[in-house]
């Protein structure tokens, strides 16, 4: 019989390795959110929207770079593809950008960079390309066009016309650099990031640190590691994608449980599948659904599995060729879970500090809340604003403010706020960020 005084130690334990996990890469995060932030706030996206019509090779390519250039958040980006479909790209062009937005961006390689090593950054950033690659050349294969215009169809059925926009001022990089409403934008899209990506992030680090409690022999009964090749890295990328689904977390919260993975010895290409499947979690699958329809969710889901298996088979035997699989001994717990000390991270978290607290007043000091959604939007810049009782309200869309003035009292209440929090921020209302 376990003892309470066991479970209590596992439970501080747990919460121990999962905040000194994220001491280790809360830098890389602040850093890595500001780049994207930047990017996000001052780089034109309406002509690349517009540029993203049609099919070929153009088209999908742009769609990479918009992805690359966006928020890691797998919910916000499953949104902004809905809409990018929607406005007529095609269906390789809307997929190609969920995969960049979720495998080719700043914070999701820098925070593998520090917990598992640069191999990794690298081999996510060349299988994010190689899954776009095989998702064109296959998609006829699981698509066909009259599925893909059904799909476009329910998509514009569904559209709740509930889209963020950042005004974003068109000025020289020079005037950017000192202009206070141009990092107000930036400071926008950076809370943003945030508001939506902290759950995942945080339930990321807690599955790390508690499933690091059952120890390496938990995962030799998931992975085959002994038989002859190649059967072992065939299981492991399947074997490692339904944890990701099971797992409902993603985008970067899936990095600490990785890195458990990878100590725990599971192989290259199963954590790089793992890695790959934060756009086949549950919760977004559900989102399929909503979007486009069971038939078309089936189909992109199942092609989503075979590109994200194949390119971390494709990527794990180019590594092997070139000499650039991790070679020597896996991580291990005291390696993942390092303690605090006086060193280059403390620095680094006290620097990614400023810039969080920095960035987060310029919000509190320039924004307001959007009642609705719970967003913060720059009044200056607010896309609408109404008085109510006295108060004057502020709305990153029409369609928020319009939904506050059918409504006000309702939106007022502090238990319907926590419920639209929820749902805007998951991006299940259509929520997009351009």
């Amino acid at each position: 019989m376990v003892q309470p005084v066991d479970v209590l130690d596992v439970i501080w334990h747990g919460v121990r390795d999962s905040f000194l996990m994220f001491w280790t890469v809360f830098w890389a995060l602040a850093f890595g959110f500001l780049i994207s932030a930047i990017v996000q706030a001052w780089v034109p996206r309406e002509r690349i929207e517009t540029a993203l019509q049609g099919s070929g090779p153009k088209p999908v390519a742009l769609a990479t770079a918009l992805g690359a250039a966006s928020s890691s958040c797998s919910y916000a980006a499953t949104a902004i593809a809905k809409s990018l479909f929607q406005k007529g790209a095609s269906a390789s062009s809307a997929l190609a950008f969920q995969f960049a937005s979720t495998n080719l961006v700043w914070e999701l390689g820098l925070v593998l960079w520090v917990l598992i090593g640069w191999r990794f950054t690298l081999a996510e950033f060349l299988g994010g390309a190689v899954m776009i690659v095989l998702m064109s050349l296959a998609l006829r294969l699981f698509v066909s066009r009259a599925a893909e215009q059904q799909a476009r169809e329910h998509a514009a059925a569904a559209d709740t016309g509930h889209q963020h926009h950042m005004a974003g001022e068109q000025l020289p990089l020079r005037e950017r650099l000192t202009s206070s409403a141009a990092w107000s934008d930036v400071a926008h899209n950076f809370r943003g990031d945030w508001q939506m990506l902290w759950k995942e992030i945080a339930v990321g680090f807690l599955l790390a640190g508690f499933i690091a409690q059952f120890g390496n022999g938990f995962f030799e009964s998931l992975f085959i590691r002994h038989a002859p090749a190649p059967l072992p890295a065939i299981e492991n990328v399947i074997v490692g994608p339904l944890i990701a689904v099971a797992s409902f977390v993603c985008s970067v919260g899936n990095v600490p449980l990785a890195a458990v993975l990878w100590s725990g010895g599971i192989s290259f290409a199963g954590v790089l599948a793992f890695l790959f499947a934060d756009l086949i979690v549950l919760p977004i699958l559900a989102i399929y659904r909503k979007y486009y329809g069971a038939g078309y969710a089936l189909r992109i889901t199942a092609l989503m599995f075979v590109t994200m298996a194949l390119a971390a088979l494709v990527i794990a035997a180019l590594f092997h060729l070139t000499g650039l699989s991790p070679a020597g001994a896996r991580p291990s717990r005291a390696d993942i879970f390092s303690a605090v000390r006086i060193d280059y991270k403390l620095v680094l978290n006290v620097l990614g500090l400023v810039i969080f607290a920095a960035l987060f007043t310029l919000t509190a000091r320039r924004g307001a809340t959007d009642p609705v959604c719970q967003m913060k939007v720059d009044r200056a810049k607010a896309a609408g604003k109404t008085r109510h009782a006295g108060q004057t309200y502020y709305f990153c869309s029409t369609h928020c403010l319009h939904t506050f003035e059918a409504d006000p009292e309702r939106w007022l209440k502090p238990s319907t706020d926590a419920s639209g929090l929820q749902i805007t921020h998951h991006g299940q209302e259509g929520l997009t960020k351009s």
